[in-house]
């Protein structure tokens, strides 16, 4: 699909092809009669792994949402089995934000963990200032937060913040990966890689992403695709990543599990359904029949 194109400039081509590329091996695995994610661990001689790790995404801004109103929403992640759940930061001043965050510090149990997501929205001189404030707790990880081929801050705050932090959602392609490992300061003892196959051109070329990965050091563990679709899903359990997102309450149906997948203590186990396993999951499979109907 990409033959004689030149790189670079992706623009919406990237995630065109990625749900092209997507498809066509959801229909491969199909033939077969497999799980896509047993069909990739077989294909690539890894060991398959149906139980992935999973956390819940949501904790967005809204009108007259406080910090109450944002720990019903988290108190009902962890209810519902999640044991790291994310929160949006940079929409308020540094001093509501840190409100926010304690507010919901104080109600995870021992084990669980808050990760936070800027989008993106820091010049270095903020991002510093913020990364001073989230040094005070202990996070799952501080994300995204300046413009995503900013690899200089990224790497310049790497002296300013020692704990996790994670970044790679809006890299769109292997090229772009290589540079967020060759320049952005990312340490591969303790920071989190966001690529998304299904905006980055699909399998093919995020397998081109970990191969680049393997080449610097990286353990494939540390990749945790964005986008809480079930097509990074399968790839999590069938090439060995740390885990995936979710939106537990977000971009229904596209998002969530097969009908009777539960969370249970932050992970999932996806049922032997073929391919990607869209068919599982009857809200879904109706409204993909009804869009190709």
């Amino acid at each position: 699909m990409f033959r004689n194109e030149k790189s670079g400039g992706h623009g919406d081509r990237s995630v065109a092809i990625g749900a092209i590329d997507m498809a066509v091996w959801d229909a491969v695995a199909k033939i077969e009669g497999k799980p896509l994610f047993r069909l990739l661990a077989k294909r690539c001689g890894t060991a398959a792994d149906p139980r992935v790790l999973v956390y819940a995404a949501g904790g967005y801004y809204y009108p007259g949402k406080g910090p109450e109103a944002l720990a019903a929403e988290m108190r009902s992640y962890l209810d519902r089995g999640y044991t790291v759940v994310k929160m949006k930061i940079g929409g308020a001043p540094l001093a509501e934000d840190r409100k926010r965050i304690e507010t919901v510090l104080k109600i995870l149990p021992p084990g669980c963990k808050l990760a936070v997501d800027a989008n993106g929205r820091f010049d270095l001189a903020t991002a510093i200032v913020y990364a001073n404030a989230l040094s005070a707790y202990d996070l799952f990880w501080f994300e995204e937060p300046g413009d995503p081929l900013d690899y200089e801050l990224q790497a310049r705050l790497a002296e300013h913040y020692a704990k996790p932090m994670a970044t790679g959602e809006n890299l769109f392609s292997m090229q772009d990966a290589r540079n967020l490992i060759r320049y952005g300061g990312m340490r591969p003892d303790r920071d989190w890689l966001q690529f998304d196959c299904a905006l980055s051109y699909g399998l093919v070329e995020y397998l081109r992403t970990l191969g680049m990965l393997k080449e610097n050091g990286w353990s494939w563990t540390r990749c945790i695709p964005h986008g809480g679709h079930q097509m990074s899903l399968a790839i999590a359990a069938g090439l060995g990543l740390g885990g995936n997102e979710s939106y537990p309450d977000l971009f229904q149906p596209y998002g969530g599990f097969p009908d009777g997948v539960a969370v249970e203590n932050g992970y999932v186990t996806l049922p032997d359904l073929p391919g990607i396993g869209f068919e599982g999951k009857a809200e879904l499979i109706d409204e993909m029949r009804g869009l190709s109907g």
